[in-house]
């Protein structure tokens, strides 16, 4: 099994109520090898909430309090993010996940890149609340925009999925 964004297939987990749909990895959900996550959701933030950018660093900082996450209205949302991404950690363990493939620029999911924390869509180099969990916990995360079907065929491979 591969932990998935819910977002990217086809559920309107998205903040602003949304989904981000990615037509191969919804193609390939028809398999019934995806484990469907939303860190905002399992951290009990209400769809559609606020935008949301860590202050202060990347999600890795996060988990180090060096960085917070808050919203465009000024809310620290920090514990939400962390208890989302615990609930993510605890459903990757129960599902023996090695592999996840997350919503890039995401506070929580963002792979490579995320929000400097300025709502002003720049983005800098850094990762989600989520993925830093994960990786610290050795799990492969990558971003749906490195996903092709070669390489969705190999992770689907090497998990048994």
């Amino acid at each position: 099994m591969i932990l998935v964004s819910a977002c990217l297939l086809g559920h309107n987990t998205k903040y602003n109520g949304g989904s981000n749909d990615h037509p191969l990895l919804i193609k390939y959900n028809e398999l019934g090898k995806f484990v469907a996550v939303c860190p905002e959701c399992l951290g009990k933030l209400p769809i559609p909430h606020p935008p949301s950018e860590i202050i202060g660093g990347s999600g890795k900082d996060v988990w180090t309090e060096k960085a917070k996450v808050i919203s465009n209205q000024h809310h620290v949302v920090t514990a939400n993010f962390i208890h989302g991404a615990e609930r993510v950690l605890e459903i990757a363990k129960q599902y023996k996940i090695k592999a996840a493939i997350l919503k890039e620029r995401s506070p929580s999911c963002g792979v490579h890149q995320i929000y400097d924390g300025t709502f002003s869509d720049k983005r800098v180099s850094g990762e989600g609340v989520a993925t830093a969990l994960l990786r610290k916990n050795e799990i492969a995360v990558y971003s749906e925009e490195e996903i092709t079907e070669k390489l969705l065929q190999k992770l689907l491979d090497e998990n048994h999925a």
